[in-house]
């Protein structure tokens, strides 16, 4: 938590956070516009790369390598990035995948 010295500053802080999470609401509202899209949607909903790449695996989409996606693709998406996925969105996975591995699975 940020320090602060005076109410108005700790309004200020709360009055961010309101507005990062609205951001957040907001990315997590509109529809996947493609493929990598949609297994960032799916890591974002489980929180797990294996229960992801089940999903992609039942959906038919081959890894970048033409063969069958495993966690490891996935985790390397996430870490990567792609041209096609929106940045807000890759910042949620980001932030979901680093707090998932030092702290457990996150909310």
């Amino acid at each position: 938590m940020k320090s602060y010295n005076s109410i108005e500053q700790r309004i200020d802080i709360l009055q961010s956070r309101i507005e990062a999470y609205q951001d957040e609401i907001e990315t997590l509202e509109t529809e996947p516009k493609n493929n990598n899209e949609r297994i960032i949607f799916k890591f974002i909903e489980t929180g797990s790369t294996g229960k992801t790449k089940d999903f992609v695996r039942e959906l038919g989409i081959k890894s970048p390598r033409d063969s069958l996606y495993s966690s490891g693709d996935v985790s390397k998406l996430i870490k990567d990035g792609a041209s096609d996925i929106s940045p807000a969105l890759l910042e949620i996975a980001r932030a979901l995948a680093s707090a998932r591995n030092k702290n457990g699975p996150a909310c």
